[in-house]
């Protein structure tokens, strides 16, 4: 029985009281929450990763996205990447590895991590069918389903699954006036994939065999946004929404099946845009969690994407978005480095603690005020200890010495707040 099912038989799992406790919210609300589908809670029952809740009234969760390529596969380097971004405050991981020994990958994330782990099993059914098949559109729906059946078996929490790319979907594509067309990996194999047999998605087609499986294993299904914008030209577009409602009668047939489900949203959209996107997919798939991917709110900065991304996620998650992917300084450029990890998991987790402050999460303001009286008293190890990042405001701490406690360098003497406490 899953979470949601036991949840709408008024049953308490012992993941709902984690949960509770963790979020300092009263167990009935959580539950009620998990019933209605606004909260889902990522943990596949051949898990022993520690249970999280993502949804309505909950902090702001973020995840980070490790995984090899063809061009770089490094199984050691990885996991370190992943420890890396749980030790700085990543709710969840991804493994996105498509290289050829990505089960190797998946297996070494999933043997040192804790937090929840999320994959997109079509990758592994698109690399598989590379290898043997010749080409990742000679894949079968047999393939697409094995690898969903295999992820599930060995644990994995939650899956990315594009079941709302069909062949009408694709079509609107093709007589958009979109530039970028179609960015997303998973959307991309599943429309080559239509195009190639002129025939329907087999997970939009098969979707209630897709929903035995999770509901089987409590896999949390994550709706992926194959058709989301690639650039902030292509944002709102009709390719967008039309995908976005096909998302949200998915949702239904989800939870009336007992399967836990959310929505991934959009990945580059203007500042003006963002709130009406989360109010757009908040009813249109009916207060489901929604994750975005960013957003980004311009194109022009390659290099420093995790701030774009970060204002974009801090608007997004303010207006109700529930779940932060992150995006590193190499998006669009490179596979992330551990250090690039670090830096968009913090890039990440201002944005969730910028946004639930806004919303009046708990907990978040009350962080801020011992921020601030720890600013106020010249505390500098407590203001290190409540910083996202402890080492780079120690190491400007330290970069011209003082002797002095109660001031900087750059203000020294004249510090206003030291002026006014002596006065």
């Amino acid at each position: 029985m899953t979470q949601l099912e036991q949840a709408q038989k008024n049953r308490i799992t012992p993941e709902m009281e984690r949960i509770s406790e963790n979020e300092n919210i009263e167990i009935d609300k959580i539950k009620r929450r998990v019933s209605q589908g606004h909260i889902v809670i990522p943990k596949n029952i051949n898990s022993n990763n520690i249970a999280l809740g993502i949804g309505r009234g909950l902090k702001t969760k973020i995840n980070a996205n490790v995984g090899s390529s063809s061009e770089l596969e490094d199984v050691s380097w990885e996991v370190e990447k992943a420890k890396i971004a749980v030790k700085y405050g990543s709710d969840t991981l991804m493994d996105l590895s498509t290289g050829p020994h990505f089960k190797e990958v998946r297996n070494a994330i999933m043997r040192e991590i804790t937090v929840p782990i999320g994959t997109v099993p079509i990758y592994e059914a698109a690399v598989i069918a590379s290898r043997t098949k010749g080409a990742v559109i000679n894949m079968d729906e047999d393939d697409m389903f094995r690898a969903i059946t295999n992820q599930a078996r060995e644990g994995v929490d939650f899956i990315t699954v594009h079941c709302g790319i069909t062949r009408e979907t694709v079509k609107n594509v093709s007589i958009s006036d979109r530039i970028m067309g179609i960015v997303s990996r998973g959307g991309a194999f599943t429309a080559a994939w239509i195009l190639k047999n002129q025939e329907e998605n087999p997970l939009y087609k098969n979707y209630d065999y897709l929903l035995e499986i999770a509901h089987e294993y409590d896999v949390t299904l994550s709706l992926g946004d194959g058709l989301r914008p690639g650039c902030t030209h292509d944002a709102s577009d009709i390719p967008q929404i039309s995908e976005l409602i096909t998302l949200g009668k998915l949702v239904e047939r989800a939870r009336e099946k007992g399967v836990q489900v959310m929505v991934e949203g959009p990945g580059h959209v203007p500042i003006n845009q963002i709130e009406s996107n989360i109010q757009i997919q908040k009813r249109v798939c009916k207060g489901a969690p929604f994750y975005v991917l960013g957003p980004l709110v311009t194109d022009m900065a390659p290099g420093y994407d995790h701030i774009t991304s970060a204002i974009g996620g801090a608007i997004a998650a303010a207006a109700g978005a529930d779940y932060l992917c992150y995006v590193t300084p190499a998006e669009h450029l490179s596979i992330p480095d551990i250090d690039d990890v670090k830096e968009g998991v913090i890039a990440s987790r201002i944005a969730a603690q910028a946004a639930d402050v806004a919303k009046g999460v708990n907990g978040a303001m009350e962080n801020e005020i011992k921020m601030a009286h720890a600013r106020k008293d010249f505390n500098w190890d407590l203001q290190f200890k409540l910083a996202f990042d402890d080492e780079k405001p120690r190491s400007c701490r330290n970069r011209r010495p003082i002797n002095k406690e109660d001031m900087c360098t750059m203000c020294g003497e004249f510090c206003a707040i030291k002026m006014v406490r002596d006065i």
